[in-house]
């Protein structure tokens, strides 16, 4: 792939710190990361990719942003089969329920996912998180 998206949604800045993150891995691979908020993403854009990262932290009682990540990931559920997707984000508390039920719902849509709980964090990421991102986004680069 020449171009990674990464759409994601951040309240605090932790999850948009993480997208850099995967964006400096898919650059460290040669490649374009197109870092963009959920608000101003183009699902259309997904359907054409063999892979992508979606990004979005822990709401509530540990579920996907409910107005904008939620609706943006409902979308695109039905045209992930057959991609290979990286799934990240962070939580303040819990335990990661939100990602298990997030790879589990988009592994159920076809979809091979890279992440899940290996790209987590709580609160902002640290360098091994980073460090971990960066070579999730080298692997969408190399698809």
């Amino acid at each position: 792939m020449d171009k990674v998206e990464i759409v994601f949604w951040s309240q605090s800045g932790n999850t948009e710190a993480m997208a850099e993150a995967v964006a400096d891995g898919v650059k460290a691979a040669g490649k374009e990361a197109d870092i963009v908020s959920v608000d101003a993403a183009n699902a259309s854009a997904l359907t054409s990719a063999k892979g992508f990262a979606l990004g979005c932290p822990a709401m509530g009682n540990e579920v996907l942003e409910e107005t904008e990540m939620e609706p943006f990931v409902a979308s695109i559920e039905g045209q992930v089969n057959g991609k290979t997707i990286l799934l990240f984000g962070s939580y303040g508390w819990g335990d990661g329920q939100w990602m298990r039920d997030w790879v589990e719902r988009m592994t159920n849509a076809g979809a091979k996912v890279i992440g899940g709980e290996d790209a987590i964090c709580m609160n902002d990421p640290d360098d091994d998180t980073k460090s971990r991102l960066a070579d999730f986004g080298k692997q969408l680069a190399d698809l």
